[in-house]
């Protein structure tokens, strides 16, 4: 079992002939994810070469893809275009799409969000690193080798967070089921909820890491879900705990207002929902362990 993401998955990618998704796309075939081909309209009909020489077809249109077989896409598209290349997915009947590209404008992503809500696509991101179950299918730009199928489920906002906690999870032998990197963005698919309810449902997960930031109340909503509805065991790091008061993070959801998002209001729900804290980003892994009672 996995979540989300797994052999049977069939990619394509929307932006496969630029320069960032032709790198990413050679990275996620040589891991072994079936990518099936590519969006790029105008260069229909034409192939795509990967550096392991095999040919991928290029579409103009998701739905002539759909047609072909593929049930999840991956979106490199310049911002200003992303979430026409979002919505274009979601109508075409992509189940799952994968938002790399940052800087998207966040009017933009209102209208995702809104097409979202008419449909059963699920989005994650934008401006995430992606998605991957360990050995199956890897979905975006995080680096493959660290990644060792196990049993943690790790879901994070910072993407290089992800890699760290990826790292140390394996490195004390627990490995991953899944791991969800859901963004920074103030206007985003998936949030802490979605994921924790997937891990929850997912018997291969047996614990979850749950990676947040200062900022927003995403992670307030989450422990109280936690706390009504989790029962497996549940490790977490706040990234920006010693910020400056007032200080924004590079990521565009980072914004602390008042009392609400700080970095002690998300340890206090932290604990209170009786999530074992990571007491740095040297800890990760180790929090797990202490969290399983190992």
């Amino acid at each position: 079992m996995s979540v989300l993401v797994d052999k049977s998955t069939k990619l394509v990618c929307q932006g496969l002939t630029g320069k960032s998704g032709s790198f990413h796309a050679n990275q996620m075939l040589e891991y072994g994810t079936n990518l099936i081909g590519g969006v790029s309209p105008g260069k229909g009909g034409t192939n795509w070469k990967a550096n392991s020489g095999d040919e991928k077809p290029i579409w103009n249109t998701v739905k002539e893809a759909v047609a072909a077989g593929a049930n999840a896409s991956v979106v490199f598209v310049p911002p200003p275009f992303a979430a026409d290349a979002i919505l274009e997915s979601i109508e075409a009947g992509i189940k799952l799409i994968v938002t790399i590209t940052e800087w998207i404008p966040v009017k933009d992503m209102l209208e995702v969000k809104h097409a979202l809500k008419y449909n059963d696509a699920v989005l994650i991101g934008p401006n995430c690193p992606g998605i991957i179950t360990p050995g199956e299918c890897k979905i975006g730009i995080m680096p493959g080798f660290i990644h060792k199928p196990g049993t943690v489920g790790v879901v994070s906002r910072s993407g290089t967070m992800t890699y760290e906690a990826v790292n140390q999870t394996t490195q004390v032998g627990l490995g991953q089921s899944t791991c969800i990197g859901i963004g920074g963005d103030p206007v985003k698919g998936l949030d802490f909820i979605d994921c924790l309810k997937l891990f929850q449902d997912d018997p291969n997960t047996k614990q979850i890491l749950m990676l947040g930031e200062i900022g927003g109340d995403s992670e307030e909503r989450a422990c109280e879900f936690i706390k009504n509805h989790v029962t497996k065991p549940v490790a977490g790091f706040i990234a920006g705990t010693h910020a400056p008061e007032g200080k924004r993070l590079g990521h565009a959801g980072a914004i602390v207002q008042g009392s609400c998002g700080t970095a002690k209001a998300k340890l206090e729900a932290m604990a209170s929902a009786g999530i074992t804290i990571a007491e740095n980003t040297n800890d990760l892994g180790n929090a797990v362990l202490r969290a399983s009672g190992k």
